[in-house]
């Protein structure tokens, strides 16, 4: 009766972890390169690609001449075909607001800055997954969280005999625990 029931739990954990192992297969993916960038976030913008130029006017103006018109042909310095507005933040200077971009001109000293966003491909998509900014996400994320436990559990009990976990497995996951175990003293140990 035990050897029954060992089968198929056997039978049962292979099941399980293939099948599931399948359909999570892309959303692991998905959160895998999320992590990733979102891992470095202080060494570049997971989510957008911030194009930056600057510009140099031919001529000197003065807050009174710019209108639409001469608006539209600093615009075209940055090949902007369409601008929303423009303001003045001090009387020296003149920003014109385009769909996900800006240039900020300075009269006095005849330069533009021009500053671009443009959502970074495969990236912006994955984060906004990752962090659950999609509304009714986190259900989703957390019945995922409960799959890949599951997953991993259905996992260890794949291989029998000396490769099998008893054996050979149970020594690299206590290896693996080990991980997190000496990152959490060592961040108790260093914490200001």
């Amino acid at each position: 009766m035990a050897n029954k029931f060992k089968v198929k739990l056997h039978r049962w954990s292979v099941a399980w972890h293939r099948d599931l192992g399948y359909f999570f297969s892309s959303l692991i993916i998905i959160y895998c390169i999320s992590g990733l960038a979102l891992n470095h976030v202080d060494d570049w913008n997971p989510d957008f690609i911030i194009q930056k130029k600057t510009i140099q006017l031919p001529k000197v103006y003065q807050r009174a001449e710019v209108n639409n018109e001469v608006v539209t042909s600093f615009s075209k310095l940055v090949d902007e075909k369409h601008f929303k507005l423009y303001d003045f933040p001090t009387n020296n200077q003149v920003k014109i607001y385009y769909d996900n971009a800006t240039l900020h001109i300075n009269f006095d000293d005849r330069t533009g800055h021009y500053e671009k966003l443009a959502k970074r491909p495969l990236f912006y998509e994955s984060n906004v997954i990752h962090r659950n900014s999609l509304k009714g996400w986190k259900w989703v994320s957390d019945v995922f969280a409960l799959m890949l436990i599951i997953i991993s559990i259905t996992g260890l009990y794949i291989l029998k005999g000396k490769y099998g976990f008893k054996r050979r497995g149970i020594w690299f996951f206590l290896a693996g625990l080990l991980l997190p175990v000496v990152a959490v003293v060592l961040f108790y140990m260093f914490q200001s």
